[in-house]
């Protein structure tokens, strides 16, 4: 099976795809929330006929979605994809803590599934999964530039490979019980790590609801970890993927951070897994988390008052800048071992130009790596078809691209940050601080040794600037 698709191998039906823009059909499915208030706007899905004959099979590996609609329409979505290809489609949709295990696993064995979605860094994955440079341009050419979030989150610029194909990304805002933080003063949510202090301590004291920043080895917390770092002018490598992790403004962010759980937070916050936030949030036990809107969008369904509730902020500032984590990043590779590349590299273009749907049906929690093929989705952030209330509740995440980074921001996703990520690194050094192990000076130089050795590491296989 051939690794390189050439761009005539690609197909030739960008007529096709193009008509995935703004056309609008069908009727909603089910959702975790309530039923779409804009029954009928489903966007019409489009096919895209492979220019090669497919054949045989093609398993799948992905993270079971937080929005349980985006399953139920995907699994039914691929089906009909391989019905009329001609290849044969399985799914598994599995734990999304799972994933990298699992993946691990299949890779060391060198036998698994065809294609791999995971919602974090797999950079450091590079030497086992194929180049997805020729699906990247092939999307490019069809529908223009990708976001550069999303590119820097697939890309080695070391050695010019797409590690990763990147189609979708998911922002990662402040959600806030607005009740509780107008009571304390700030109706409309903390905008700063400063105000988050203040009143999500004000809040725990007067009615013992803390709030929710992660501290555990797992996805959450690492994006919350880095969000802090950046604020305060620290990162992990340079833009040049130097490591510069020890700096002044890292330990301070470090002492914010020890501050910050003392005065508003419990000890749940050292055991959380992925989904432990969104729960506290909808269950009343939180007054703050980072998170995507999945959390709100269960609550919608399960408790309509706490839903309405609940109100989104974007990037809190800090002393030297605003930004968020992507929350998720869809992240697909195709191992080495994959029996049907081909197929899984047809059917990602497939899914590419079928992004509204995408977006539509994760009740628009995945957002486009391909802009321009979602011309409509400012105006569902500014009318949710899912009936939020007030209906232009998700406009802030208009602007969400310019306030959220990469991880590795200012550098690349590269295979050192993918590692870094996946053994917790930088959660561990703010636990360790917060718990009292060590100082936050200490915490920060521990860390150092051990990212300084995974960058040496994979700048000896040549995959790592710096």
């Amino acid at each position: 099976m051939a690794d390189h698709l050439s761009r005539r191998g690609f197909l030739s039906s960008t007529a096709l795809a193009a008509g995935a823009y703004g056309l609008l059909a069908g009727c909603a499915s089910e959702t975790t929330g309530p039923q779409a208030k804009n029954t009928g706007n489903a966007p019409k899905e489009v096919h895209t006929v492979p220019t090669r004959k497919l054949s045989g099979s093609l398993s799948i590996l992905m993270w079971s979605h937080f929005v349980p609609r985006h399953d139920t329409w995907f699994d039914r979505f691929v089906a009909d994809w391989g019905e009329k290809v001609g290849v044969d489609v399985r799914v598994d949709h599995i734990n999304t803590v799972d994933i990298p295990r699992r993946a691990a696993s299949e890779i060391q064995a060198g036998r698994g599934h065809d294609l791999i979605q995971h919602i974090a860094p797999f950079s450091q994955y590079e030497p086992s999964v194929l180049d997805m440079s020729d699906v990247v341009q092939e999307a490019t050419r069809r529908w223009g530039q990708q976001l550069e979030l999303c590119r820097r989150s697939s890309y080695n610029p070391n050695t010019r490979r797409f590690y990763a194909y990147c189609p979708g990304w998911a922002p990662g805002p402040g959600d806030y019980r607005r009740s509780m933080w107008q009571e304390v003063g700030f109706p409309n949510g903390p905008a700063s790590w400063d105000d988050l202090l203040r009143g999500a301590s004000e809040i725990k004291r007067t009615t013992g609801v803390p709030c929710g920043i992660g501290l555990s080895p797992e996805t959450d917390s690492n994006m919350a970890a880095r969000a802090l770092l950046w604020s305060y002018g620290a990162s992990e490598q340079d833009e040049n993927e130097r490591v510069v992790i020890n700096s002044d403004a890292a330990v301070a962010a470090v002492e914010f951070m020890t501050r910050l759980w003392k005065g508003a937070e419990t000890e749940e916050v050292f055991s959380w897994v992925p989904a432990s936030n969104d729960q506290a949030l909808i269950a009343g036990r939180s007054s703050f988390i980072l998170n995507s809107i999945s959390a709100w969008r269960t609550a919608m369904g399960t408790s309509r008052s706490i839903g309405d509730d609940i109100f989104f902020s974007p990037a809190l500032r800090g002393p030297k800048a605003a930004m968020a984590a992507q929350h998720v990043i869809q992240q697909w590779v195709v191992p080495k071992h994959a029996g049907n590349a081909d197929a899984a590299k047809e059917f990602l273009l497939h899914y590419t130009a079928n992004l509204p749907a995408v977006t539509y049906h994760s009740e628009l929690y995945d957002l486009p790596g391909w802009p321009s093929l979602v011309p409509q989705l400012n105006g569902w952030f500014d009318d949710d078809p899912f009936g939020a209330r007030p209906a232009d509740k998700l406009s802030l995440l208009k602007t969400a691209a310019s306030w959220s980074a990469n991880i590795g921001y200012p550098g690349p996703s590269n295979p050192a940050i993918g590692e870094v990520f996946s053994t917790n690194v930088l959660p561990t050094m703010f636990g360790r601080a917060a718990r009292g192990q060590v100082s936050a000076k200490q915490a920060v130089a521990d860390a150092e040794k051990q990212i300084d050795k995974i960058f040496r590491d994979w700048r000896d296989r040549g995959l790592v600037g710096g």
